[in-house]
């Protein structure tokens, strides 16, 4: 027979999934065409970005960090990629000017991510600026240098390519959520399979004692908030090629939506314990209950307060799993 803790154990294990197909029956019931074909691709593609959000903020929470700037990296890298595609690099001084395809700008755009995330590594783990201060800074950094290089003003027009990026289909599945799937499990077997996975558990379980064991802790943090940041940017591509467009308020508050989805997909706050595929289907709750109010008529306003409960009731189920 299951002794209590093993009952415990599967109930901590599973409670995502059971989350996930308690409300799929709830919204099928109460909120008339959930089920069809059309809303569920609908789904799909909205929780693409934030799930690329959210398996970096895994990364970092998993260490025991924490990453606030994520929206706003997604809004400085796709602005970079539209600012590219549409305007080039006019150097006057040598009287050159240099256009870009798409692969190119959305290649910048994403080293452009990666570096602002090694930036928040560097003041982490060099200055030892706590991680919230740290991205707090950057979320402020990036979203006011988004504003400077568009000027307050959208960038539009950015070629069929580019654009096809987040509107084409490949197999009959939008192309933005074989981008998700693929980083999903790229990042999945990063963790499972490679020394580096088995150093972030390390790190986030305790700290000291990997530091003891021989593992380089800034090393591993100064990677993952990379890898964070080169996640957002990829974010920010499917963004403004669904769009056509690049805005200078594009993902606010998708912060909070990715800290959402990694906490009710069990990765613990404290660090060293989680998966690729509790933060997918955390994602996935926060996207159909997104849906489903949308379907029932909710107002908005109440749709915000919802979900904020959903975020404090994942919290605090992660608390008390902590304590036992």
């Amino acid at each position: 027979m299951l002794e209590r803790t093993d009952y415990r154990a599967i109930a901590s294990r599973f409670r995502s999934l059971v989350a996930l197909l308690l409300m799929v029956l709830a919204f099928s019931i109460f909120a008339d065409g959930f089920l069809s074909v059309d809303n569920l691709w609908t789904v799909m593609r909205q929780i693409s970005v934030n799930t690329c959000l959210s398996v970096g903020m895994t990364l970092v929470i998993l260490t025991g960090g924490f990453d606030l700037s994520v929206g706003s990296i997604l809004a400085l890298s796709g602005a970079i990629m539209a600012g590219l595609l549409k305007f080039g690099t006019q150097l006057e001084a040598l009287d050159l000017y240099i256009g870009y395809q798409a692969p190119a700008a959305i290649l910048i755009g994403i080293l452009a991510g990666a570096f602002l995330g090694l930036f928040n590594g560097v003041a982490i783990t060099r200055f030892k600026v706590p991680p919230f201060v740290a991205t707090l800074a950057m979320l402020t950094i990036a979203r006011g240098l988004t504003k400077l290089y568009t000027g307050g003003e959208a960038i539009t027009g950015l070629g069929e390519a580019f654009v096809s990026i987040g509107s084409g289909r490949l197999l009959g599945i939008p192309n933005q959520v074989w981008i998700a799937a693929g980083i999903v499990v790229a990042v999945a077997v990063l963790l499972k399979r490679t020394r580096f996975g088995r150093y972030i558990y390390a790190v986030g379980g305790n700290e000291a004692a990997a530091q003891l064991s021989g593992v380089n802790v800034k090393r591993v943090k100064l990677m993952v908030y990379t890898i964070a940041g080169a996640l957002s940017a990829v974010g920010g591509l499917i963004v403004t090629s669904r769009l056509n467009s690049a805005t200078p308020i594009a993902g606010e508050g998708f912060e909070l939506d990715s800290i959402a989805a990694v906490v009710i997909g069990g990765t613990s706050l404290s660090g060293g314990k989680g998966s690729v595929l509790g933060t997918v289907l955390g994602a996935l709750i926060i996207g159909v209950l997104n849906s489903g109010l949308v379907i029932m008529g909710v107002d908005p306003f109440w749709q915000t307060v919802i979900k904020g409960f959903v975020i404090l009731l994942a919290v605090v189920v992660d608390r008390l799993n902590a304590k036992e």
